[in-house]
């Protein structure tokens, strides 16, 4: 069997046509370049002969039905196949109410939009299909509501027994399973941070079993917005960060080998820089970025583990400032001599030269050997 194929990960696009721009002081994503931005993505990966490109959620804004028909629409033209998952941005409420901003689908109405993007066969949130000559997506839905009709970012029950029907069957294939929520850790704590764990998906340890049993070695997720590969035992998750904050990543990965056993990927990332209008895209989004920190920060230094003080924390938080930027842009390394210890261990945690130095492995540029 011959596996060399080549495939493209653009995530968390969050398509927003103008009309629908919904503009607050503290609002994160950058979208005014979704469109244009995505769009030069698309022409360098119509460059690669690229076999599929795979968005691993947040399409769109914020669920807006204009918005998923502009994707919808965009993705018939390109001349290679899209496989797409919701995110928890595609379908924020149960019934399309969007308080204080537009409108937004409901989730049975998700797949509708994209037929041709994996949903041919089905009308649930969840697919699998052949990629390539033995090689199998499997395409999870992590967005569901509880009685009260809160997101969750979980796997409903119905949806892990087809997928523990399945993977039986598909055991003899390459595997890639594609999901919105993050499967394994991209810091220290992730699962369990007041402010992180929603990055999570709740019944991470199930799934993992469920895919550890059948020696699935690749997840592709989104939702963080970081550049990250992370690793638990056999398992990699490459999560890739979003195409409207900082910065602007997407990446191509090219697979080589004759069997399962020796698989190799070689993994690129690469960056939108600059689109019309935003000449430096890169130095403008960090310092956006910035500007909104530190209220994130703030949080971060006085809930658990650190507990800090508000008036102490204060002190903190302008050495903070691109905390985050430098976590999402990967391959971090962090050095704050003139933080107390527990608080400099705390955020010096966050480096990534251990993991470099460990697992050779690096969040942009690296090979994977399966």
């Amino acid at each position: 069997m011959n596996y060399n194929f080549r495939f493209g990960i653009a995530s968390d696009l969050h398509i927003a046509v103008e009309e629908t721009i919904f503009h607050h002081p503290k609002r994160f994503h950058l979208v005014e370049v979704s469109i244009p931005g995505f769009k030069q993505v698309i022409e360098h990966f119509k460059t690669l002969d690229l076999d599929f490109l795979l968005i691993p959620g947040d399409l769109t804004q914020d669920g807006e039905p204009q918005n998923h028909e502009w994707l919808s629409n965009y993705l018939k033209t390109l001349p290679f196949p899209v496989y797409v998952i919701p995110g928890n941005h595609d379908f924020p409420t149960l019934s399309g109410e969007n308080p204080g901003k537009n409108p937004a689908i409901t989730y049975p109405q998700f797949p509708s939009y994209y037929t041709h993007c994996g949903y041919n066969q089905t009308d649930k949130l969840y697919y699998t299909c052949e990629l390539h000559p033995g090689v199998q997506l499997v395409a999870l839905n992590s967005n569901i509501f509880d009685k009260t009709g809160e997101q969750l970012g979980c796997m409903d029950e119905e949806q892990l027994q087809w997928l523990e029907d399945l993977l039986p069957k598909i055991r003899d294939q390459f595997i890639l399973v594609m999901v919105h929520h993050n499967v394994i850790e991209h810091f220290p704590g992730q699962a369990n941070h007041q402010i992180s764990t929603r990055y999570m998906l709740d019944n991470a340890p199930r799934l993992k079993q469920l895919l550890n049993q059948y020696e699935v070695r690749l997840v592709f997720t989104g939702h963080l917005h970081v550049q990250d590969i992370a690793r638990e035992g056999n398992l990699y998750e490459i999560t890739t960060g979003s195409l409207v904050s900082y910065p602007h990543p997407y990446r191509v990965i090219e697979v080589s080998g004759e069997s399962q056993g020796e698989m190799e990927l070689n993994i690129q990332s690469h960056w939108v820089k600059a689109v019309p209008g935003w000449e430096d895209l890169l130095k403008f989004s960090r310092e956006w970025m910035g500007d909104r920190a530190d209220g994130f920060m703030m949080r971060l230094l006085t809930k658990p583990p650190l507990n800090i003080p508000p008036e102490e924390a204060e002190k903190y938080v302008p050495d903070l400032r691109y905390f985050w930027a430098t976590i999402a842009q990967g391959d971090a390394e962090f050095s704050f001599p003139n933080f107390p210890p527990g608080v400099r261990e705390f955020f010096e945690k966050f480096s990534e030269e251990e993991k470099l130095k460990r697992e050779k492995i690096s969040d942009n540029h690296t090979c994977l050997k399966l």
